[in-house]
């Protein structure tokens, strides 16, 4: 050997040789004893043998297979005790099982690494293109939150600016979690940010973002998406929206202290059928009233015996009417930790809550 090579670590490094008894011994998958070890002139192997005259030949076993094999050898002839056979045998696949382990856990461990840094760009280019600002209307005070269970996550939110008056809303959840869920939710951003129309007409905007997800990305029924699309006006105070099989967003009067959900309009999720017919409804909003958007991460998150966050939890945070929509976002995340404990995320989180003033 001209060079100190690790075989567990470097078996790029390793000479590749065809034939010949190094051959013969790995694939006979047996234990071996050569007492007087002869090699043949044109064996691959015998740059490494020559000069040896006694060899012995220790598989290790993976299922009854040998996948390695230590081989020991000496320039004397009956160099090794033939009856510790069974004890070499016994401590070499010992060494070798827990060498296999540590090699393996390491690899994973780099897989592990290459494929999270990955994810993390993901994550990263995914979290651009959400809104960097919230928009700014009269009568209407905005705050958003968004929490992935992983490095990437489905949920998405966004604005439209219709006019000087009218503010499009939208929250949507893909299906699934992770990678798949981020892609989809990345190609739902460009298709609505391609949108040719104003965005004016929810349920025209939404039966668009249908049909092009129907067309291209969804064919094979793997995914779908749900959305929520409003248009609030501040002049009216009313909002104009459709809904693909989202949760109904949730309402709290806070002059009349009733609660209340956005209800309506509704149709199946976007990416499962096409052509699906997609209507508009209105809802009337008063001065005071507090509104929270949300994905079924929040009222699905679970404590650590499995109980559900639940929608009564989360109406019990709208109780505080005079708090404004940081507030309210900051009482509603409170409220879900303090709820789940230690328990991780199993979902997406999305959070947007509107004041009406």
């Amino acid at each position: 050997w001209t060079e100190t090579i690790n075989p567990w670590k470097e078996k790029e490094r390793l000479p590749l040789l065809r034939g010949g008894l190094l051959a013969d011994l790995i694939y006979g998958e047996e234990p071996c004893v050569i007492e007087n070890l002869s090699v043949a002139s044109d064996d691959p192997a015998r740059e490494y043998l020559d000069g040896m005259q006694s060899l012995m030949a220790l598989p290790l076993y993976d299922s009854g297979h040998s996948i390695n094999m230590v081989v020991m050898l000496k320039r004397s002839p009956r160099g090794f005790d033939v009856d510790r056979l069974p004890e070499m045998m016994w401590i070499s696949n010992l060494f070798g099982r827990a060498t296999q382990s540590l090699v393996l856990s390491d690899e994973l461990k780099a897989a592990y690494h290459a494929v999270d840094r990955e994810l993390k760009a993901v994550a990263d280019i995914q979290r651009s293109l959400l809104p960097r600002e919230l928009p700014r209307l009269p009568t209407l005070e905005l705050a958003a939150s968004y929490e992935t269970s992983r490095r990437a996550g489905g949920d998405y939110y966004d604005f439209f600016r219709i006019d000087e008056h009218r503010l499009g809303i939208m929250i949507a959840d893909v299906s699934g979690h992770g990678t798949p869920a981020a892609v989809l939710m990345a190609v739902l951003h460009s298709i609505a940010h391609t949108y040719v129309g104003t965005r004016d007409d929810p349920g025209a905007f939404l039966t668009f973002l249908n049909e092009q997800l129907c067309k291209r990305y969804t064919t094979d029924g793997s995914l779908f998406v749900t959305a929520f699309y409003g248009i609030y006006d501040a002049r009216t105070r009313a909002l104009t929206f459709s809904n693909a099989g989202h949760n109904q967003p949730r309402v709290k009067h806070c002059v009349t202290h009733e609660m209340s959900s956005i209800e309506g309009a509704t149709s199946f999720p976007l990416g499962i059928d096409d052509p699906a017919t997609y209507t508009n409804g209105q809802f009337q909003f008063h001065p005071g009233d507090q509104v929270i958007f949300y994905t079924d991460g929040i009222p699905e998150a679970m404590n650590t015996v499995h109980d559900l966050f639940g929608a009564e939890r989360m109406d019990d945070v709208l109780r505080m009417c005079a708090a404004n929509a940081h507030e309210l976002i900051h009482a509603v995340l409170s409220a879900v930790a303090s709820f789940t404990g230690t328990m991780p995320p199993t979902d997406d989180r999305t959070l947007l809550v509107a004041r009406i003033s």
